[in-house]
This record gives C-alpha cells, structure tokens and sequence, in this order.
C-alpha cells in the first residue's frame, strides 16, 4: 500500500472530529474487534471448510456523531425523528486473513488437488467510511443506564478500501506457472492474468446489525454483525472466469467493541 493514502486515511480520520467540537453535538469514540469470515476465489462455495478454514481478524476505531445530545448545554434536543433515532458513525478499519483452497477438489489425490492444496493468499485491507446508524428506540432514552440499557441498531454505508493482496505456491517456480497452478486460474492466451498480487483502492458497500449495552452513563459495550462487498474481486488477488465465481470477494465480520462518550 502507498504510504501517503495511509497517512491521509489516518489524518482524516482524526481531523474530522475535531471541526465538530463547535457543533452542538455529542461525539463518541470507540474500538473494534473480531473475527473476519472472507469469501473468495479460494475454496468451494457453500462449503463448511471454506466458511469455517478462511477466517481472519478484523480492528477498528469508530467516531460517531450524536444528534440527540448537545455538548453546548449539556442537554437533550428536542424531539426529533432525525436527532432521537439516528448516529452518524465513522469507522477506520485493518482486516488481514489467511487464505486457502478447501473442499472435494483440494482434497483429490490428483496433480490439481496437489496444486490446490499447495496455493495460499492472504488479503489485507484499510478500510475508511461513514454509514448512518439507525436505533428504533429513542437514543435519549437508551444512554441512561438506569432505563433501558440495550439499545439494538442497523446502519449502512461505504468505503474507500486499500487492499493489498498476496499469491504463492510451495510447489517450485512462480505462481500462475502451468506446471504449478490449477488449471481453473490460468488464464486464456490474450486474456488478462487470473492472478494479479498488486495491491490497489476500491470502494466497499456494507451493512449489518448490532446492539449496545450501556455499562456507565458514558460507556458501553456493543456486538456487531458486519456485511462488506467489495467493488473489486481482486481483493484476495484472484479473478477467474469461471462459472463459479459469480461474485465479487466479501466477508462478513463479527466484533466487539468498547464505546466513550466524549462530552456528556
């Protein structure tokens, strides 16, 4: 990855929050953590090996705008469908996973099970984006402990995504050579390459579900249930053109987190 989409992801990141401290917002930071379930061009589909055996980690700091409590007078707005039921939430995220094929085929006793078996890949992203968050129970009321103390939401938004993939093989000589690689990533004469290792930025839809649990009046925990599609299929470094390979690479992360309030 290019250092200075690095440092300008991290400088944005930190910087927004500051131009909204003469806001009459709340603001909240937070950190997240989980496993990362990635799907593919490795494995089969719909299998258990895959699903369970391409499993990575996940990191992330969040920064959330919330519109139903003012920082100028310490006090709730007045109710509002926007201001009671909404969060605008900022997310940077860091997911690496380990990569390899599973099922039927992988496990023949044949020259492409061998190739299979011996391909690996590890994809790695930095991710950075805004979604909306949605509660369905008043904010104002989730945030004192004393009442309500979890407070379910679903949010959807976008990312600009750096990825930066990794190929090999154990078997001798460079990937994408025919003696080492399955047949099924070697690309026709004329086409572009099946396998491309370059590291380089996408968007990525995503969406989920959660729920906080308020421990202090200025603290709480949360689960997170995350889907991500990616606008790129190269995130693993594989795109082959194959019947079953239908879709772009996605995952889906499960994490927990730990959330301040700032000024409440």
């Amino acid at each position: 990855m290019k250092l200075h989409y690095i440092l300008l992801l991290f400088i944005g990141f930190f910087w927004a929050p500051q131009t909204l401290e003469a806001q009459s917002f709340s603001q909240e930071i937070g950190i997240t953590t989980g496993p990362v379930f990635f799907k593919s061009d490795y494995g089969l589909r719909k299998n258990r090996e895959t699903n369970f055996g391409n499993v990575g980690l996940g990191v992330g700091l969040v920064h959330y705008i919330n519109f139903a409590y003012s920082a100028d007078c310490q006090c709730y707005h007045s109710v509002r469908y926007f201001n009671n039921h909404f969060k605008v939430r900022t997310e940077l995220t860091y997911t690496e996973t380990n990569l390899n094929h599973f099922g039927k085929e992988a496990d023949k006793n044949t020259l492409g099970g061998l190739q299979l078996r011996s391909m690996h890949g590890k994809a790695t992203t930095l991710e950075i984006g805004p979604s909306l968050e949605w509660y369905p129970f008043l904010i104002r009321i989730s945030e004192r402990a004393r009442d309500r103390k979890i407070a379910p939401y679903l949010n959807l938004g976008v990312n600009l995504v750096l990825y930066n993939p990794e190929v090999a093989t154990d078997l001798p000589g460079r990937i994408g050579a025919i003696n080492n690689t399955f047949n099924e990533f070697l690309a026709p004469f004329g086409e572009e390459s099946y396998i491309d290792p370059s590291s380089g930025t996408t968007y990525a839809l995503k969406g989920g579900a959660g729920a906080r649990y308020n421990i202090t009046k200025r603290s709480s925990v949360l689960i997170d249930l995350r889907w991500t599609y990616y606008g790129n299929d190269f995130i693993d470094g594989l795109d082959h053109d194959n019947p079953q390979n239908k879709y772009n690479d996605w995952a889906f992360w499960i994490n927990v987190g730990y959330v301040f309030y700032l000024n409440m």
